[in-house]
């Protein structure tokens, strides 16, 4: 087995919840081969996901995004409306996040909780997210590169945000990444994202 995969809990090291368990959000684990010479890893076996039960057999990733942000950037929280929503697969290939998934799936006894995990180049752990998901990252170092494959095109007509400290969902950021409110930089698009009451509106 080339992966582990966790649920994500409470008791997780390096996670925090805000609830015990949020359904079908999965944290991978990668197995990498060292020596002296480097390192060696499959980052994704799509039939390894499969038999693990993170992706059903008939999910298909289809685009593979990358950016790269400072110290101090939140990106988030996006989601695509149905029925362009995205399965996300996340990883960091350089520095340091915390990456944060919300749950709004409307029949969730979970929604409007949340998981947030670091990842890193370091701890080269995956976070898959499903789909009816927001999702958004902190960077914790000085530059951040952030990989993560789709399930679905980009849409723009079906582009939904919400600001990154909506008061309802209530995630601390300064607690959780220890960056000062004033080092927060984030766009004028984010700023200017809707609420979680919005979201519910529009997922009615």
């Amino acid at each position: 087995m080339a992966i582990k995969v966790i649920t994500p809990t409470k008791h997780t090291p390096g996670v925090f919840m805000s609830a015990n368990l949020i359904k079908d959000v999965y944290i991978i684990e990668p197995k990498a081969f060292g020596d002296e010479r480097g390192y060696f890893m499959e980052s994704f076996n799509k039939q390894e996901f499969v038999d693990n039960g993170v992706i059903k057999p008939d999910c298909e990733f289809i685009q593979d995004n990358e950016s790269e942000s400072s110290y101090g950037v939140i990106r988030g929280l996006h989601m695509q409306l149905p029925p362009y929503s995205q399965a996300k697969l996340v990883r960091v290939v350089n520095g340091s996040v915390l990456d944060v998934a919300v749950d709004v799936r409307p029949w969730s006894n979970t929604f409007g909780q949340y998981v947030a995990v670091e990842l890193s180049d370091k701890n080269k752990r995956q976070l898959f997210i499903p789909q009816y998901f927001l999702h958004g990252f902190a960077v914790l170092t000085p530059k951040a590169r952030f990989l993560y494959k789709v399930d679905n095109p980009y849409n723009k007509a079906s582009e939904f945000g919400i600001r990154y400290d909506d008061a309802q969902v209530g995630i601390n950021w300064k607690a959780l990444t220890g960056i000062p409110v004033e080092k927060i930089i984030t766009s004028e698009k984010d700023m200017m994202a809707n609420s979680l009451k919005d979201l519910v509106q529009r997922l009615r």
